[in-house]
């Protein structure tokens, strides 16, 4: 119906937070068409929260006057209050739609994929940011050597959480890849599963841009891009959009490029998102996941097999507390959600899928491991390994009351 009011945006990120003892909500956009920094005050926020593409302006007026004690909400009020939230890029309007195409349509006309956090992420500059990352290494103290993995190195899993607040873990899971490159380990290809935050219905990405920053571009392999896009076309996106301002990906090529020689490897890099609906009444397992995905699993377990192919998951793991959904504050979620992170890294570096799956339904997803589809796949993929935890951290984020884990991995041949 024509006359329905456009829906809050889908992809914007609303962090809860307190200002002169005001709750408001900080708004993240990865298009960057909200101004940033932008924040709303908890009573628009729920105004937002009603503008869910089913309402009238009749319905929301109603709606508000219901919440608001029977006072009545002017119509007028609310269409300037409308425009305004229009005019800022909140709402799924024409005018979004509009300016969300010429995005899409400039970033798929570019060769290669910008760097979406040089200069606030990490140093612009490639001097200082070579110098910055050797701090991230040394940060992690002294690493076991490789040797008694007992086989070649063939994954590692590092955090993408910001690389000031991780920098430890960072460096345990490329410490590892250091001493491998020293002992004469050159891989030609790397396959980065990063996590795509934005993939709300599909369940890979699959980029096929070189990856720059300012240590230079890294290529894609176009001929395995194009295989795997074949074998996933019922479960991957028809684009690479996500991979524009996704930042789980990019933080590996810099230590990639940092460690190996420059233009001696190509990427694979894969965005993980939505792991499938399962069963009715259920939810998803590893049985509905290997048959939802199977040929695109069975087209990276093929590439897997080549000695040279290095894989890389950047991924973190439990987000607890208000600022992703939980009524407590981190602090009382800390130790189950730590504990379930181990127990997934457990599972993971012992190769076992079923026993990491079930630790997940064993909690309903309850702690937000935003890693968890990037692992599974890694679970299905990697021929036999050992596996080993290098480092688990949690980070809390005091303003919000919310934490993050996170943590470091490798897997050898066997």
């Amino acid at each position: 119906m024509s006359d329905i009011l456009p829906p809050l945006r889908t992809d914007l990120e609303l962090f809860p937070f307190e200002h002169q003892g005001q709750r408001m909500f900080l708004v993240r956009d990865p298009l960057g068409l909200v101004p940033e920094g932008r924040a709303i005050p908890s009573n628009i926020a729920r105004v937002l929260a009603m503008l869910d593409g089913t309402r009238t302006m009749a319905d929301l007026q109603a709606d508000l006057t219901r919440a608001n004690n029977n006072v009545l909400v002017g119509q007028e009020f609310l269409e300037t209050m409308l425009g305004e939230l229009d005019a800022t890029y909140l709402l799924a309007s024409e005018r979004y739609t509009t300016a969300r195409q010429e995005i899409v349509d400039r970033y798929s006309a570019l060769p290669a994929r910008p760097t979406a956090l040089a200069g606030t992420g990490y140093p612009a500059d490639p001097g200082e940011l070579a110098g910055f990352l050797d701090v991230v290494l040394a940060s992690a103290g002294q690493l076991e050597e490789i040797p008694d993995w007992q086989g070649p190195i063939k994954a590692l899993a590092a955090p993408h959480i910001d690389l000031n607040v991780g920098g430890p873990i960072y460096g345990r899971a490329y410490g590892a890849l250091r001493s491998a490159v020293q002992q004469g380990f050159a891989p030609e290809r790397v396959v980065v599963l990063g996590v795509g935050h934005q993939l709300a219905e599909d369940m890979y990405s699959i980029g096929g841009k070189a990856y720059a920053t300012p240590l230079g571009e890294v290529p894609a392999d176009g001929e395995a891009v194009a295989r795997l896009r074949e074998a996933g076309k019922k479960v991957a996106a028809a684009d690479d959009f996500a991979h524009r301002s996704e930042h789980s990906i990019e933080f590996q090529v810099l230590f990639l490029q940092h460690l190996l020689p420059k233009d001696s490897f190509s990427l694979i890099p894969i965005l993980c998102g939505f792991i499938g609906a399962g069963e009715p009444g259920q939810g998803p397992s590893r049985a509905s996941y290997q048959e939802t995905a199977g040929p695109f699993l069975a087209e990276l377990r093929d590439i897997l097999a080549d000695p040279k192919t290095l894989l890389v998951a950047g991924i973190d793991f439990s987000h607890i507390g208000p600022k992703f959904g939980h009524r407590e504050e981190a602090g009382a979620l800390e130790q189950d959600a730590s504990a379930h992170d181990q127990a997934l890294l457990e599972k993971a570096g012992a190769m076992d899928a079923d026993g990491f799956w079930a630790e997940s339904r064993r909690v309903q997803d309850r702690f937000n491991v935003c890693g968890f589809t990037a692992l599974a796949c890694l679970l299905e993929v990697l021929p036999p390994c050992k596996g080993r935890v290098l480092g688990y951290s949690l980070w809390h984020e005091e303003p919000t009351h919310s934490a993050v884990g996170f943590a470091a991995a490798g897997w050898s041949l066997e």
